[in-house]
């Protein structure tokens, strides 16, 4: 196993990705999102893409970029607001989109990278959620089988990170992001602050390196905000 893991750019760690791939996206609204790595799939043009993410940033930031360019064919999201591209593209039939509970999405990418194939959950029972889905009894109540989810490459930002891989999130950004790092074929990191091997507490790692295969310093630690509200002076 290549212990330094640290790849020159972006475009360098991501240059493999091929037309038709499913990718895993951390972050929550702009919160987290590897914005470096997504601007970076735009230059490199693989299209027809899958993303499994809470949803897609917003109209200007996050996976809107692959939106814009045509390159996303298909999400697999439980939030469309504050982005009009995902919404104009999913009520026009040009993005397919498979809406999923919050909590389902969260689980069924974890459970992906555990190595658990299927699931049952009463969440969307008697939804159209349940359509096609496999229905079962337990204890008096009807649960529906969900699928794990594990894709060819997941994207994560991190706050620090460490030439082993190892992962530490700040704070809210942390989100869907370790899910996503476990359940990815090959993981990609963008890290704020790049450390050096035992710099990092071991008890407050959030994702070991064994999940992570390429880390990206980011050259841009400009965070967007999704919606700023002040009151007047």
């Amino acid at each position: 196993m290549q212990l330094d893991k640290v790849f020159p750019d972006a475009r360098s760690a991501l240059a493999d990705v091929k037309d038709g791939m499913t990718l895993l996206c951390g972050g929550f609204g702009l919160c987290g999102i590897p914005e470096e790595l997504i601007l970076a799939l735009r230059e490199l043009g693989p299209k027809d893409l899958t993303f499994v993410s809470n949803n897609a940033g917003t109209t200007n930031h996050g996976l809107v970029h692959l939106l814009q360019s045509g390159q996303v064919r298909k999400m697999i999201a439980s939030y469309v607001g504050e982005n009009k591209v995902f919404a104009e593209q999913m009520l026009s039939g040009r993005l397919e989109v498979e809406l999923t509970p919050q909590g389902t999405l969260a689980e069924r990418v974890r459970a992906g990278g555990a190595g658990i194939p299927a699931f049952f959950t009463p969440t969307g029972v008697g939804t159209i959620v349940a359509e096609g889905k496999e229905a079962r009894e337990f204890g008096g109540r009807t649960y529906l089988m969900e699928r794990g989810i594990v894709g060819d490459f997941a994207l994560v930002h991190a706050w620090k990170g460490d030439r082993h891989g190892n992962l530490v999130y700040r704070k809210t950004s942390r989100n869907f992001s370790p899910m996503m790092a476990t359940a990815g074929r090959v993981t990609v990191a963008e890290v704020e602050h790049l450390v050096e091997p035992g710099e990092l507490e071991p008890d407050l790692i959030h994702t070991p390196g064994i999940f992570v295969q390429r880390v990206v310093e980011c050259r841009n630690k400009i965070k967007h905000i999704e919606r700023r509200t002040t009151r007047p002076r």
